[in-house]
């Protein structure tokens, strides 16, 4: 079992998080507007703590966007329990208590609350009644926000998901959209210089990519780049060599685990 470990996250801006609109305004709706409020809300009587489910393909931003959240509500204590860490739930729960406003983040939550049906030993069962009996026993009153994270929303615990209190809002992160590519090939391309049709070749080639997929791919036409001691621009020659690699070369273990798609190819 894991201990409990302070990190210091490095800064995300508001530019580096790169999400459809609607998600955004989702997001930034329920957290930061829902934070503003939340002293008028307590004023009303109504509950002040709230839970968020971030779901969608593994790489589109959910962790990234964690991090974000950890960094821009600097007077917010965020805790991120693990799957290594959930004996320690109980003491994870006390903190939040004790070092609020908090955010708690459990990632990959269905390692933890895995729906009844799904589970084949009192062990599993044990550890959601735990962490729902933990959820539920914070006062309503209580500056906690939790943020529960899975790649795989539908074997979920219904009692978790579909409950009011417990998740109150649930978000998804789809895999990026043409215009969400491109940022995401500006944003990843750090200092190199990419010509518009190169960009508008490399969304076309990562058409239901996620935006780990087109991280690593920059990383990867980058080395190629610098090896070819040609740093005027990006070419195409080492967008295909990189894409190549990432794709073909490693097999198709190798394209899940870029979070590659079998759809991403040369056209």
């Amino acid at each position: 079992m894991g201990g409990i470990k302070v990190h210091r996250l490095p800064g995300i801006s508001r530019e580096e998080v790169v999400l459809p609109e609607k998600t955004l305004k989702l997001l930034e709706r329920n957290v930061s507007g829902f934070i503003k409020q939340r002293e008028a809300l307590r004023k009303l009587g109504m509950p002040i703590k709230k839970g968020l489910l971030f779901y969608g393909p593994p790489g589109t931003g959910k962790t990234h966007t964690i991090r974000y959240l950890a960094s821009s509500l600097r007077d917010h204590t965020t805790l991120l329990i693990t799957s290594e860490q959930v004996g320690l739930l109980s003491e994870y729960f006390q903190l939040s208590r004790f070092m609020q406003p908090s955010v708690v983040v459990i990632e990959d939550v269905d390692l933890i609350a895995r729906s009844r049906e799904a589970q084949t030993g009192s062990c599993g069962e044990s550890l959601i009644n735990r962490l729902l009996n933990e959820m539920d026993g914070l006062r309503q009153d209580c500056k906690v926000l939790f943020v529960l994270t899975t790649n795989r929303p539908a074997q979920l615990e219904e009692a978790l998901a579909s409950r009011p209190g417990r998740v109150d809002q649930a978000i998804e992160f789809p895999l990026p959209d043409p215009e969400g590519r491109r940022k995401l090939v500006r944003l990843y391309a750090r200092g190199m210089q990419v010509g518009a049709e190169i960009l508008e070749r490399v969304v076309e080639r990562t058409e239901r990519a996620s935006a780990a997929f087109i991280k690593e791919l920059m990383r990867r036409s980058a080395q190629y780049q610098i090896e070819s001691g040609d740093m005027a621009g990006l070419s195409d020659e080492n967008v295909d060599a990189a894409m190549q690699e990432m794709l073909f070369d490693g097999g198709s273990l190798n394209q899940k685990l870029l979070g590659g798609a079998e759809e991403c190819g040369f056209h």
